[in-house]
């Protein structure tokens, strides 16, 4: 089938709100080109489970290729147009598995030499449709806070190195009662700007008690599901024959209900949660990785205005049975290797944070849990800077909060 024969039955299979998108936008899906329509509606089958900034930006895009004439939209889509596709592709049920066209046209495209005229073509459109988009004013501006070393009593490694030449390095902070006073900053901006999705407490262990204003992710609160996903990934690990291929496309297809993920809770979020742990690569047994992965997922998707980074011991490396078995035996924990993933990961979620609109004006504190090491960048704040005299917690996070 090709993009001119779509009907509003199509999308039939659609969940409901992503079928009357499609619907409303059918004469626009309908001229579109075969090499480019599966990638929108890639995003759109998944409409009903986006978080409110990720439907903002595809309905950014419909408006933007819905408002040009004749001539820019044939310009817009020509290099899409001009890729020589095969009858297979053609024939590929891309209204209903567009995921699967993707990786099958991404394939064709580099077996056939046209990677690089696609990748061009895609790259001029988003910076089009980018552009021609205001962005919506803030509230307030982003903070950030990771909090890292947990469990850690003693450490020679020099933290924040990568965080320091872009603010302020504290050696002597009064901590008492730190992380839950830094739960309770993010909680007091939540309440004096309440917005869907709008902060996000992500934490490697437990987590502390959070109001319902924060939108909270926890390691721990996913060991059921975490554990599901590891009995499939080791049976197939332990096959006669692996095929990464299947290996994936098995991930891609568990639904929430399958992994434990149906209590009743909130389905964008038990969506976002799936994907961490079927899309990342080690989310499933090390909390490092699942708290840096969950950081860069919920900035990317979410856009949030606060977002706090707790991040707890990990387990220590080991072979690939051994570290799918954690239900089976008490994994042994490495605080010490934790605080480098830590470390690294604050780093990464900074840059992260320093993507998304609004990065001139963004804050962000890095601390060293039940120490005396932090870090503060903000617009306020001297760069490169260190400090040695005493300070509050609460003070500090009173200054770019």
């Amino acid at each position: 089938m090709l993009p001119n024969q779509l009907t509003a039955g199509s999308f039939a299979a659609y969940p409901p709100e992503a079928r009357q998108l499609a619907v409303k936008q059918l004469a626009l899906l309908q001229r579109l080109p075969l090499a480019f329509v599966p990638l929108l509606l890639r995003e759109m089958i998944v409409y009903d489970w986006k978080f409110p900034a990720e439907r903002a930006d595809l309905n950014r895009q419909f408006a933007y290729l819905g408002a040009m004439a004749a001539g820019p939209f044939q310009a817009a889509m020509s290099a899409f147009a001009q890729l020589k596709l095969t009858r297979e592709l053609e024939q590929t049920d891309w209204v209903n598995t567009p995921a699967v066209f993707s990786e099958k046209l991404s394939a064709h495209l580099w077996a056939t030499h046209q990677i690089d005229a696609f990748s061009a073509a895609a790259v001029d459109y988003v910076q089009k449709a980018s552009a021609g988009a205001d962005a919506a004013a803030l509230p307030t501006h982003r903070l950030g806070i990771a909090i890292v070393g947990q469990s850690v009593a003693k450490s020679d490694y020099r933290l924040f190195r990568k965080l320091r030449p872009h603010g302020v390095y504290y050696t002597r902070v009064r901590h008492d009662g730190g992380a839950q006073l830094l739960l309770n900053a993010a909680a007091a901006r939540a309440k004096a700007h309440s917005v869907a999705y709008g902060h996000w407490y992500i934490d490697g262990g437990a987590g502390l008690a959070a109001p319902e204003s924060i939108t909270q992710v926890s390691y721990d609160a996913l060991s059921a599901p975490r554990a599901a996903l590891q009995t499939r990934m080791q049976k197939t690990y332990e096959a006669a024959v692996f095929d990464p291929e299947a290996f994936r496309t098995m991930l891609a297809q568990i639904k929430p209900e399958e992994a434990g993920l149906n209590a009743g809770g909130d389905y964008v979020l038990n969506r976002f949660q799936l994907s961490l742990l079927t899309e990342g690569s080690g989310t499933q047994v090390f909390s490092t990785t699942f708290v840096q992965w969950a950081a860069r997922e919920a900035l990317r998707r979410a856009q949030p205005l606060t977002i706090v980074t707790r991040f707890a011991p990990r387990q220590r490396e080991n072979q690939m049975n051994e570290l799918l078995a954690e239900r089976q035996r008490k994994p042994e924990l490495d605080p010490q290797g934790s605080l480098i993933d830590a470390d690294m990961g604050a780093y990464y979620t900074w840059l992260n944070q320093q993507r998304l609109p609004g990065e001139d004006k963004s804050a962000f504190l890095a601390w060293f849990e039940d120490h005396d090491e932090a870090v503060a960048i903000a617009p306020t704040l001297e760069r490169g800077a260190r400090s040695d005299e005493p300070i509050d917690l609460a003070e500090l996070i009173a200054r770019i909060a």
